[in-house]
């Protein structure tokens, strides 16, 4: 009888699940990700992220009364294969896209998303992104117009450095912030004594870490896209004995670089969008992630989670997944508080507009502040 008993409960609530799902047309929402390729570990836990979103949004209803359905292409962690995965996304009938991360993915399928015409919650920082007359790509993370000046703030006032070697990928994400950092340090009356540039996926960092060597930098700034590169640089620092504080973008802070090299980044200071201990909302998040997947998220899982929640907050706002009323919802959005900060959008589309500072003290990162700077709507 018991056995019974629970067999028809089953029924009833399988039931119940079929019922919802065929009454109710799933929203379909599509994500760009680097699920194989050089960057797949980022992919990953960018899935990690996104997936928990969607558990969540599921769990409490989906977005008006409609379940989400997450559907995944893989852009191979290429300029092409993006285009190609966003182009198989729009053909799939999703009402909004999550994606690309990398500023020079993103650059790459700008046309694409424009020719679409659906809500594109990108990840990449370059702050051209937003301001190529495209009034579909929308950031969800704050741009290296923010991160370049904090660097430079805390460098050069709360450090009292001086001597300047920048290191940067060549891509587009490493070179428009090498080009803000360069803005930045010369309002503060600085100029670097070495900018050095390399091409991602590195296997040797050498004859970059001797050129820092010989420049007497006595503080490296960098704009790295890829975490393996930051953990092999890091290591080869060490190892011929450069002597300089560091103060770098977001990968420092990765789970991955931080696993890759060890001991060699500590002392190091980064400029991060997302820190699991910044706010009530990241906290919440990162328990819930932590206690899933047993560690703690870095900005490939927060990117990806604070983009879906982003998208349903506007798609709720608007009562429709119409793509021009879901597109003017997020324009709309103001104090939104989410997992990186406090949503007000400019016209350009950027939703975010601070960084926050962290050390790295024997492995564990540590908050020093956070730095917030007006909206400018230019």
């Amino acid at each position: 009888m018991g056995i019974r008993l629970h067999a028809a409960l089953c029924g009833l609530i399988l039931l119940g699940v079929g019922a919802w799902a065929s009454a109710a047309e799933p929203i379909r929402i599509g994500l760009v990700d680097e699920t194989t390729g050089p960057a797949a570990e980022a992919g990953v836990l960018t899935l990690h992220g996104v997936r928990l979103a969607l558990d969540e949004i599921n769990a409490a209803g989906g977005i008006l009364g409609r379940p989400v359905e997450l559907i995944v292409e893989d852009n191979q962690s290429t300029n092409p294969g993006t285009v190609l995965a966003y182009s198989k996304l729009v053909d799939q009938k999703v009402v909004a896209v999550v994606g690309p991360l990398r500023s020079t993915q993103v650059q790459a399928a700008s046309p694409t998303i424009a020719k679409a015409k659906l809500p594109a919650i990108i990840g990449g920082s370059d702050p051209s992104l937003t301001k190529v007359n495209n009034p579909w790509i929308f950031r969800v993370r704050p741009n290296d117009f923010y991160s370049s000046r904090v660097v430079a703030e805390h460098g050069v006032k709360t450090l009292g450095k001086k001597k300047w070697a920048i290191i940067h990928s060549t891509d587009t994400f490493g070179s428009n912030g090498k080009n803000a950092l360069v803005d930045a340090l010369k309002a503060h009356g600085v100029e670097p004594v070495l900018i050095q540039g390399y091409t991602n996926n590195q296997q040797d960092f050498t004859a970059v870490v001797l050129a820092v060597k010989k420049s007497g930098a006595d503080i490296i700034g960098s704009y790295m896209t890829n975490s393996p590169d930051v953990g092999i640089f890091a290591k080869q620092l060490k190892q011929l004995g450069v002597d300089a504080d560091w103060i770098g973008s977001t990968s420092l802070a990765t789970e991955t670089a931080l696993k890759l090299a060890g001991d060699a980044l500590w002392g190091t200071y980064v400029v991060t969008d997302f820190f699991p201990e910044a706010n009530p909302e990241s906290k919440a998040f990162s328990a819930k992630f932590k206690a899933k997947h047993g560690f703690n998220p870095d900005l490939y899982s927060a990117w990806s989670y604070a983009a879906l929640h982003l998208l349903k907050h506007a798609i709720t706002t608007a009562g429709s997944t119409d793509s021009d009323a879901v597109r003017k919802a997020l324009l709309a959005t103001r104090g939104l508080k989410g997992i990186e900060g406090t949503y007000n959008f400019d016209a350009n589309g950027d939703g975010l507009h601070g960084y926050t500072i962290v050390r790295n003290e024997q492995g564990k990162l540590v908050f020093i502040r956070t730095i917030e700077f007006p909206v400018e709507n230019k």
